[in-house]
């Protein structure tokens, strides 16, 4: 009975951090309506390492975010002016001991105002459709449908994109991901940004403070004749956070 009783606990806290923590995170971007020309092909390549992490995996059978680099290649299409087509493709993550594993892929539809980058106020949605390995989410197919709406404020830019992450469990079990962005563009070249990735849980039933997930970054882009870049260092604003995790965006036009 003793026995029974340790197994049923095991199984219960298994079932805790699946929830707390489903999948990893390959892409750390907020959205800000920018798309590709028509016709206009283009490369953005994330890199994420997670410089101090949880030691431990999210959900049984997952990775250990502690000294994990993930990344993926985004390969996107200028549709229409007011849409983006994208392709996620390979999804990877390299551990410390050197094990490299593919994550599955992922298809991306996205819609904005056209001239984003001109507008005063500006709006989208992003759709993003999942194929996920059993190592990178608790479930095999998942969806992220990320609204944007910012404003381009003279030198300053505000963005918001609050997401919901679908696992096709009802509406209920939607969960809430928003990101943020706050931005100084000091030129052309430079832009001085701090953003902010939180995770509250499920619409119907947020998790409690002490399990939410909240980093906030500190960010710098270079726009250079060929290719943007964008680095940047993540702190973890509570206990239940990666501590640092650092990331960088190579991206350009494949002409």
């Amino acid at each position: 009975m003793h026995s029974r009783a340790i197994q049923l606990a095991a199984l219960a806290l298994c079932s805790l951090a699946s929830t707390q923590a489903s999948s990893q995170t390959d892409e750390i971007q907020v959205y800000d309506g920018g798309i590709a020309g028509r016709g206009v092909l283009n490369l953005t390549w994330h890199n994420n390492y997670v410089f101090e992490g949880s030691g431990h995996a999210g959900f049984p059978g997952g990775l250990v975010a502690n000294h994990l680099l993930s990344g993926v290649t985004e390969w996107a299409l200028g549709v229409r002016p007011w849409m983006e087509a994208g392709l996620y493709l390979p999804l990877y993550s390299l551990a410390p001991d050197g094990t490299l594993t593919a994550n599955g892929f992922k298809l991306r539809a996205l819609f904005v105002s056209p001239d984003s980058a001109y507008r005063e106020f500006f709006y989208g949605i992003n759709f993003e459709f999942s194929y996920n390995a059993q190592h990178w989410d608790t479930s095999r197919l998942s969806q992220e449908i990320r609204p944007i709406v910012g404003w381009h404020m003279g030198a300053w830019d505000v963005v918001i994109n609050p997401i919901l992450d679908n696992s096709y469990k009802g509406i209920g079990n939607l969960d809430f991901a928003p990101a943020s962005r706050i931005a100084f563009h000091a030129g052309k070249t430079w832009t001085f940004a701090v953003e902010e990735y939180d995770n509250f849980g499920p619409l119907s039933s947020f998790y409690a403070s002490d399990r939410q997930t909240h980093q906030a970054f500190a960010a710098v882009d270079y726009a250079g004749p060929v290719w943007e870049v964008e680095a940047g260092a993540g702190f973890g604003l509570n206990d239940a956070s990666d501590r640092l995790t650092l990331k960088l965006i190579l991206s350009r036009n494949l002409d």
